[in-house]
């Protein structure tokens, strides 16, 4: 068995259980000196022994009250030399209580408890002298002994303060990643529900407004109705694609969605002439590009104002306009429908989303009814430090 083993086992006693085996080690050993005799000498007598019983009834208390069983042992092993009885051994319950002090206390109490002990081992050095038949040593010799366990206890004692810090910090460390990886399980839940939204949100109100048209117009003018089915199948197409791409990162570690670019904002306004209303779309200045996230927000933008035009407004007319700058990309969508009170929150989420989506970059939006009829949607993207990621 190797040491590290025998001192795990004895770590894992009963406190008492602990003691009770040191008293019994250290008994083994100081008895041991306490019997030897000197010739001519009679020194294992009742009071060697007696010292030696108090200093082990001490130690069962060291945990428990530390500086007074040094000052008992220290006082034993004061009163051993004294008396002429001076052993190799005979300090070994005071180095015990001695390292106990520092290892269970702080830095403050060892200095306090290490220039005590060095004193009073220098005075006892100074009165027994050389008188004896095994005498002490100098007395500057006689005040270091007692430092020796001090300083081991510091040592063992500050050894635990870091490893108990060590591991204070990897469990810190381990929580803030289970939190910061919870939000970003939460942020990545959002940005689905957010898309899966506005792809339903734009894709059924134009697949709604393209399949009524077909209706009306079913057997008046049969190649209307089969244009708007057209539409309403390529919609339908376009909306499963986008589901497919978006859904993907519930399987995938990364995203491979395809972010929505403003090249495609054609496309949307397609869809939604489709239904029957009027878009003017304009960009200032025409092709400009943006990081990924900002087109991508941008594009939803768009998209979400003008399905609400689809679904709310009864607009025949809407106009969108894009105006970049170096530092920003500002959108306004205006509609000339009938005035209508400013949407709540519980209206639904596509403007929560809309708003999400603006502050993730740190822009502004604003928006409601114009006097006289009709709604507005106004956003300001920051474009410079905007990332390549999607929001």
């Amino acid at each position: 068995m190797t040491f590290d083993r025998l001192a795990a086992r004895v770590r894992a006693l009963p406190p008492l259980a602990a003691d009770l085996a040191v008293v019994a080690v250290v008994g083994l050993f100081t008895a041991s000196d306490v019997a030897v005799n000197d010739p001519g000498y009679r020194q294992d007598d009742a009071l060697t022994w007696a010292l030696l019983a108090v200093s082990l009834a001490a130690l069962v208390f060291r945990r428990r009250r530390p500086v007074p069983v040094a000052c008992v042992t220290g006082a034993a092993c004061a009163g051993w030399a004294l008396h002429g009885h001076i052993g190799e051994l005979l300090n070994l319950p005071v180095i015990v209580a001695l390292y106990t002090v520092a290892v269970l206390g702080d830095r403050r109490r060892t200095l306090w408890t290490g220039l005590v002990a060095a004193t009073v081992s220098g005075v006892v050095a100074l009165i027994v002298g050389r008188d004896v038949v095994n005498p002490q040593g100098l007395p500057v010799l006689e005040m270091v002994w007692p430092l020796v366990p001090l300083l081991l206890g510091e040592v063992v004692r500050t050894r635990r303060e870091l490893l108990a810090e060590y591991a204070a910090r990897a469990e810190r460390a381990e929580e803030e990643r289970e939190r910061e990886a919870a939000l970003r399980v939460r942020r990545e839940r959002v940005r689905v529900a957010r898309e899966i939204h506005d792809i339903l949100a734009h894709t059924v109100s134009a697949m709604t407004v393209q399949a009524g048209v077909a209706l009306d117009a079913l057997d008046t003018a049969p190649e209307v109705s089969r244009r708007a089915m057209t539409q309403v199948r390529a919609s339908g197409k376009e909306a499963v694609r986008e589901l497919r791409a978006t859904l993907s990162v519930l399987r995938e570690t990364e995203s491979t969605a395809p972010a929505p670019r403003l090249d495609q904002l054609a496309e949307l306004v397609e869809g939604i002439e489709a239904g029957g209303v009027r878009v003017v779309l304009r960009r200032t200045p025409s092709g400009a590009t943006y990081p990924a996230v900002v087109e991508a927000t941008a594009y939803r933008i768009v998209q979400e104002a003008l399905t609400n035009v689809v679904k709310h407004s009864g607009s025949g007319r809407v106009a969108a306009s894009l105006t970049g700058t170096d530092t920003a990309l500002e959108i306004e969508i205006v509609d000339d429908g009938p005035a209508n009170p400013a949407p709540s929150a519980a209206d639904g989420f596509g403007l929560i989303g809309m708003r999400e989506r603006v502050l993730a970059l740190g822009g502004t939006l604003a928006y409601g009814p114009v006097p006289g009829g009709g709604f507005h949607v106004h956003a300001v993207l920051p474009t410079e430090g905007a990332t390549g990621g999607t929001s």
